[in-house]
């Protein structure tokens, strides 16, 4: 038989005060409730851990061996209890973030360095990645956070962070690198240089539209889902393409940035709704909070 925490607690308290009186009145209990639990340890242990006399209580030998491994599980159970407790306030464990390729550069750093500032024990592990393994891995549980742009699919939790202006790149030295905004129409002849549709579907979708309304269909010349290399094919000439007004900080020499009329795109923090990890809770708040007081979308 094991002894329980109440009794090694009680074992310390008589130790430590070196008086069952002293020890009931610190424990506020009955003296006679004290010997007796005292008396069950050591029947339970098979050992005298005191010894009473007219002066006073002293430990045993076997008592005075006892008194620091009692004190160490007392101490263990604490530090349990302890764990716990920050774990349910989302100050311990572990958060898996993932970021898409044309929001990690900005927004990794910020996201990181504010969740590291309040909660410092908390174990981040992050990745960039593809839009489509972005959205698999929060659907799957493998990641427990994500920063994407829409149209993603249903049943994800979004909340948006930051929304900017969609930008034509365009070669330096292009005829309309000067202006101060462009309509898409006026890109209708140009090549094209754009991802993959099979790097996500709906996003093509959505362009498809987009290049509809303005009345031409896209030639495009070359593909490639890195908007790194995207960014160098416009600097080399081979095309034009279209990104968030962010992903200027990729690239700072070759290219320019100009806003296209009318168009926008959000960036969103995304998570599945059956997360109940507290971590992921407090990570959410710190996130809305930060997105709320400053502009994310300024390179970190």
């Amino acid at each position: 038989m094991t002894p329980d925490l109440r009794q090694l607690r009680y074992f310390v308290a008589v130790a430590e005060e070196s008086s069952f009186t002293r020890a009931a009145a610190r424990l506020l209990i009955a003296q006679q409730s004290l010997s007796q639990q005292i008396t069950l340890l050591e029947r339970t242990l098979g050992a005298k851990l005191f010894d009473r006399d007219s002066r006073g209580t002293e430990l045993t030998e076997v008592g005075k061996l006892f008194l620091p491994e009692a004190r160490a599980v007392l101490q263990r159970a604490d530090d349990a209890v302890a764990v716990v407790t920050r774990a349910v306030r989302g100050e311990i464990g572990n958060l898996r973030l993932a970021f898409l390729a044309t929001t990690a550069n900005y927004l990794l750093p910020l996201v990181v360095r504010a969740v590291r500032e309040r909660l410092p024990d908390l174990q981040l592990a992050t990745e960039e990645t593809t839009i489509s393994a972005l959205v698999e891995g929060v659907t799957t549980g493998r990641y427990d956070v994500a920063f994407s742009r829409p149209p993603l699919v249903d049943g994800l939790a979004t909340r948006t962070l930051a929304t900017e202006r969609v930008c034509a790149v365009l070669p330096a030295g292009h005829p309309l690198a000067d202006r101060a905004e462009v309509a898409l129409e006026d890109l209708a002849d140009e090549n094209w240089v754009l991802t993959p549709r099979s790097s996500w579907e709906p996003w093509h979708k959505v362009y498809d539209e987009e290049f509809h309304e303005a009345g031409f269909v896209p030639k495009v010349v070359q593909r490639d889902p890195s908007p790194q290399v995207l960014l160098g094919l416009v600097a080399a000439g081979v095309g034009v393409t279209r990104l968030a007004w962010s992903a200027n900080s990729l690239r700072r020499t070759g290219v320019v940035f100009v806003p296209i009329a009318g168009e926008s795109v959000s960036t969103e923090m995304v998570w599945l709704p059956g997360n109940t990890s507290p971590a992921l809770q407090v990570v959410l708040e710190i996130v809305t909070e930060l997105a709320a007081e400053s502009d994310v979308t300024t390179a970190g």
